[in-house]
């Protein structure tokens, strides 16, 4: 496999955007949506489903209670944020199979899906088989 084919290979290997993250939601039962964000903009507003678990909080003793046989999809703002990258980062360190949410949260509405909290705005819901 030549470079270029390994890299494109390797992105969607490790990071779903919100049409995969809606898709796989409907039909599988085995994905755990982790807003890595700040508690406070958890309770404002967060993907269906999705735990709040901040990103700097993350390590072995957080962890230790979670089903490592689930697809972890973690995400934050969007393109100017990087608590998603450090979530998959650390998630993935600790033994997890993760996924990054390209755009998160930001192109999750963008793409005309539904959220959750205190300032929920409205659009396709998911119906989640997890």
């Amino acid at each position: 496999m030549n470079d270029q084919i390994k890299y494109y290979q390797d992105k969607l290997n490790y990071e779903w955007d919100s049409a995969d993250l809606f898709e796989n939601l409907e039909t599988r039962t085995d994905i755990v949506v982790v807003d890595t964000r700040r508690e406070f903009a958890y309770e404002l507003e967060h993907i269906p489903s999705a735990i709040s678990f901040p990103h700097r909080t993350m390590d072995e003793e957080t962890t230790f209670h979670m089903d490592r046989s689930k697809v972890y999809v973690c995400y934050c703002d969007g393109i100017g944020c990087n608590g998603s990258t450090n979530g998959a980062l650390k998630m993935a360190k600790l033994g997890f199979n993760t996924r990054e949410l390209i755009g998160g949260l930001d192109w999750w509405k963008r793409d005309g899906y539904s959220t959750e909290g205190n300032e929920a705005s409205v659009g396709t819901e998911v119906q989640c088989a997890c």
